[in-house]
């Protein structure tokens, strides 16, 4: 199985920080990419949280201050895909699925990569600043037996 992640909440923070909250238990992706254009001047209000720490859930598109790495199917996996692909088109102006795919096929795997590597229920934390080059983000694990994830952690099936 491919290792994604899904948003987890500890606490009700996420309620009152983000301007759009993200669910508790979807799968999220960075999403750096919808501050790209972004300066100094958009860093204000919830809007700061969602640029500094937020992680982008692929449902809602709401924002969450973390992920637990988790399972996830090639099925699941292939409907991130397009679910990101057509948020490209709605969002973003991305002339059609089909143009859209490769950068979200590219976004989905970056996510793989920074799963690959943690076992199941490991917290991520995603940090960003803006710099003279654009958008720097930085992530942070914190393992399951360090976190005592098996207390909190939302597990989903694919039902």
């Amino acid at each position: 199985m491919t290792k994604l992640a899904r948003t987890i909440r500890l606490d009700v923070s996420d309620t009152q920080v983000f301007t759009q909250p993200a669910p508790t238990g979807v799968w999220a992706i960075p999403g750096g990419f919808a501050f790209s254009d972004w300066s100094e001047d958009d860093l204000t209000g919830k809007a700061r949280q969602d640029f500094a720490n937020g992680w982008l859930d692929l449902d809602t598109f709401g924002r969450a201050t973390f992920v637990a790495v988790a399972e996830a199917s090639e099925a699941e996996i292939a409907a991130l895909r397009d679910r990101l692909a057509d948020h490209f088109v709605e969002r973003y102006g991305a002339p059609d699925r089909l143009a859209a795919l490769p950068t979200a096929a590219e976004e989905i795997a970056f996510m793989i990569e920074l799963c690959a590597d943690h076992t199941p229920n490991t917290l991520l934390a995603v940090s960003r600043e803006l710099t003279g080059a654009g958008v720097r983000e930085s992530f942070r694990a914190i393992a399951p037996t360090d976190a005592h994830l098996d207390q909190v952690a939302v597990h989903a099936s694919p039902d």
